[in-house]
């Protein structure tokens, strides 16, 4: 039985796998790639909306407080916030946020930093 078994046994052959194990080479780029445009979408956004917003135009006194036509967009803007500097007549660059407006009216606000 143990010369049977002796002459029968074969070594055995190591297996080459031909696929390579994990993922291949297309989802890991898509992967790269998708981070990257998220990335730059981000980046674009943050500087978008942290740079200071400033709009140019003449000061009017008008009925519900000092306006100002912006000559980029011609939109008339209500003054709010810190305009004790702000004189009717002048032509002034004013930096602050635009506010959506909330009343009837539909009149935009600008509220002036300080």
């Amino acid at each position: 039985m143990i010369a049977i078994s002796g002459a029968l046994a074969v070594p055995a052959e190591a297996q080459i796998i031909s696929e390579p194990i994990g993922p291949s080479g297309g989802p890991i780029i898509g992967a790269i790639v998708g981070t990257a445009a998220s990335v730059v979408v981000a980046t674009v956004v943050v500087i978008h909306y942290s740079k200071k917003r400033a709009i140019t135009g003449c000061v009017i006194s008008g009925e519900s407080g000092m306006t100002l036509t912006d000559e980029k967009d011609k939109h008339i803007y209500t003054l709010s916030g810190n305009t004790t500097d702000i004189k009717p007549g002048d032509r002034m660059k004013l930096h602050g946020k635009k506010v959506k407006p909330k009343g009837p009216d539909k009149t935009l606000d600008w509220k002036q930093k300080r």
